[in-house]
Order: structure tokens, then sequence, then C-alpha cells
């Protein structure tokens, strides 16, 4: 519900999310508008409320914000809708309990007139009160889920979820954040630079919260939530690796049957083997399929996203030679099962190679299974989205 009619050709938006923050809301309204007018552009105050019941509604709308009541819970939900509401060129959005400045809303829209389309703050290149951020976070959370940034993504950014940033309004709107919870911060981040636009960082100031507010953030909870979006983001990571793992795994296994190398030269070695070609191969088979949907989503090309792309998920032929690689499995697995019955009526091979021969078959014919569910599933998406 919009409350204040904004001015005119609004330039500016200032976002903040709220969920009970009437001991710090003032304040943070007073930092929006001094930035804006240091900013020297129209500009407007928008206040995401999430239900709160102390009284933040009315410390809003007396600031001159412009108040959006947001249903559903959850600070991602908040900054959507605020963001979504948002009239000007340019957005900043910041948290509600006042450890951000707002006043340094022109050096983020510095960045933004060169160029830039996400402009992050960065605490550790500014300044970090005593006690503002705590050890877990500061010495542990932050620097992992910033690595994992940059080496799940490439994204050269040093402080991943500063909640402090600026962007191009048009740009994110592009990018089609779904996020309710804290992970919003990642997927903003993660999905600007699947689409290549252009993140540059500021130093910016982080204070001390207020002694008698609750803080929102749960460590775990919402790092496990940040940490699982990047990963789910990341079909190289949690796929793909773990698939060559398993075929590591299994051809090992194998090869220590096959040799009568002890003590892994028993049928339970056998039976272990399998079980990782068939993990295996179905990981990679979802790996194949995530891949083409972040094909055709965002297309930005590695070395072996580039080969995948020309050479297996190229539209239907693509398909269709998998469908084809899935026939010619089958076939091999049936010659081998045809030749490995026969040769137990005439030769009556050893135990060993009868259970290689074994192996085999179930290679081949897990094979054909896997590139048929693959081929599938990609017609199925392809299909959906046409």
């Amino acid at each position: 519900m919009t409350t204040i009619k904004p001015p005119q050709n609004i330039v500016l938006s200032f976002v903040v999310p709220c969920l009970n923050e009437s001991l710090c809301l003032e304040g943070v309204l007073i930092d929006c508008h001094h930035g804006g007018d240091l900013a020297e552009v129209p500009y407007e105050v928008i206040v995401a409320d999430n239900g709160s019941t102390d009284g933040s509604q009315s410390i809003a709308l007396e600031n001159g914000a412009r108040l959006i009541e947001v249903a559903e819970r959850g600070y991602g939900a908040a900054l959507l809708a605020g963001i979504q509401s948002a009239q000007g060129q340019y957005v900043i959005m910041g948290d509600a309990d006042r450890t951000y400045n707002f006043k340094d809303a022109s050096l983020f829209l510095e960045q933004l007139a060169l160029g830039a389309d996400l402009v992050m703050g960065n605490r550790f290149l500014g300044r970090i009160e005593a006690g503002a951020m705590p050890f877990m976070h500061r010495w542990v959370g932050n620097p992992v889920l910033s690595g994992f940034g940059r080496l799940l993504f490439g994204i050269s950014v040093g402080d991943f979820h500063c909640g402090l940033r600026a962007f191009k309004k048009e740009a994110i709107d592009l990018l089609f954040l779904k996020s309710s919870g804290m992970e919003f911060a990642s997927e903003m981040v993660i999905k600007a630079s699947l689409r290549d636009l252009k993140l540059v960082e500021v130093p910016t100031s982080l204070s001390l919260d207020h002694p008698e507010r609750t803080p929102h953030l749960r460590t775990w909870r919402d790092g496990w939530r940040h940490l699982k979006f990047m990963l789910s983001f990341s079909p190289k990571y949690s796929f793909l690796l773990f698939a060559c793992f398993l075929f590591l795994v299994s051809v090992i296994s194998l090869l220590s049957f096959a040799s009568d190398l002890s003590p892994a030269n028993g049928p339970n070695t056998l039976i272990v083997s399998i079980f990782a070609l068939f993990s295996g191969l179905f990981v990679f088979s979802d790996y194949l399929t995530t891949r083409a949907m972040f094909a055709e989503t965002y297309g930005r090309p590695s070395i072996f996203a580039s080969w995948m792309r020309k050479y297996v998920l190229r539209g239907a032929k693509g398909v269709d030679t998998i469908y084809q690689v899935s026939a010619i499995s089958f076939l091999v697995g049936l010659i081998v099962f045809t030749f490995s019955f026969a040769s137990f009526f005439n030769s009556n091979p050893s135990s060993r190679i009868e259970n290689v021969m074994t192996y085999l078959v179930c290679f081949a014919w897990s094979a054909s299974l896997a590139c048929y569910l693959t081929a599938a599933k990609i017609s199925t998406i392809r299909s959906l989205r046409s």
C-alpha cells in the first residue's frame, strides 16, 4: 500500500526493508534524506515494511518515506516489493538498523554514472567499528562465502554480502530475482555475474548496531541458505565433480576386483563399483540437464560449457544425438550380454571374468538409461520454455 505520492522525475530511490525497527528507523531515514540532498538529484525514500508491530510504519510516514506494506515475510520479499515499487533510475538498498551510511549515496551514484550496473559496498576496504561485525561473520562466514563466490562464479567481489548496494533498476529487473530470504543478497550478485553485468565495489563503513535491537540475521541458518543457493547455481561443483569422483571410485574398484588385489577382490568390491557407476551416471545426467537450463537462460560460456553447447546441447540435433548414444549403449550391452551368455555354455569362463562381463553389461545399459533420461528431461525443459 502506497501512502505518499513520490515527486516527479525521480532519479534515485532509497529502499529500506523493515521489520520492527522503531529503535533505528528514524535515524536511517534522516541519513537517506541527507544522502539524497548531497547527491543533488530528485529522490524518494521507500520503506518496505514486513508487518512491523512496534510502530515502524508511523515513523516511516513521519519522516517522509513512502510506505510499502509487504505481506510475505522475509528480507528478500521486502526488498523485492520495494524495488518493484521504486520509480528511480537508480536504487540504493540497505538495512534499517543504522549500521550503513546512506549519506555516501553520491559515491555509489558516481560509479553507476560511469557505467557500472551494480555497485557493492565493501566494508573491509572501508571502516568497521569495533564490535560492529561478530567474529564469526568477519573472519569465517564472510571470507568463506566470498571465497565460494570467487571459486564458483569467478566474481571478484571482496565483500559478497554487504547489504549496502546500488544498481540500475532496469538492469536488476532483467535478473528476475525471486528469493524471499537472506539469500536474496547472493542471488542478486550471482545472477548479475551470470548476466555479465558490470560489478564495482566502493569502500563503505559499518557502524555498531543499537544495543537493544534484536538482530534478524541467524548465523548458521542464513549462512547455509547462502551456500545452498550458490551450489544450486553452480552445476559444475554440485554435480560434475561429484559424478567424476563416483566414476573414479567405480573404475578403481573394478580394477582392484579384476586384478584380484587383496583385500578389495571380493564380490562386495564389484557391488561397490556398480553402485558408484550407477550413481555417477545419474548425477552426470542431472548435470547435463542443469547445464542445458543454464545454457539457455544465461549462455555464459566456459571451455567445457562451450563444448557442451556446441556438440551435446545444440538444439534438437543435440537431443537426438543423446538419444542415439542411448540406443547404441543399449545395443552394446545386448551384444556383451549375448556373448557372455554364450560363453557360459561353451567355455565355462572363470567367475571373475563372468563378473567383469556382467559389470560391462550393467555399464552399457546404465549409460543407455542415463542418456535416455537426460534427453527426455532436456526435451521437456525446452518444450516448457518454448
